[in-house]
C-alpha cells in the first residue's frame, strides 16, 4: 500500500486517466474528489459484498453505468 500525504486542492494521479483530488480535510473525514472515464466503476468498500474479495476480482468486475 502506498501512503501519501496532501493538503486540500493537491491532487494524486493514478495512471493517465484517474485524478484524486483531495477537497476538504475535517476532523474525522477526508473528502475526495474523483475524476475518471465514465466507464470506470468506483464503489465505497462498504457498499460490496460481505464476502472478503482481492483487490482483483474486484477491480476485475464489468463497470456500471452512471
Amino acid at each position: 500500500m502506498l501512503v501519501l500525504s496532501r493538503k486540500p486542492g493537491e491532487r494524486i494521479l493514478i495512471g493517465d486517466k484517474v485524478a484524486i483530488t483531495i477537497v476538504r480535510i475535517g476532523p474525522n473525514t477526508v473528502r475526495l474528489g474523483i475524476d475518471a472515464p465514465r466507464d470506470m466503476n468506483i464503489v465505497r468498500e462498504e457498499l460490496c459484498s460481505d464476502r472478503p474479495e482481492d483487490s482483483e476480482t474486484v477491480a476485475s468486475r464489468p463497470a456500471a453505468p452512471r
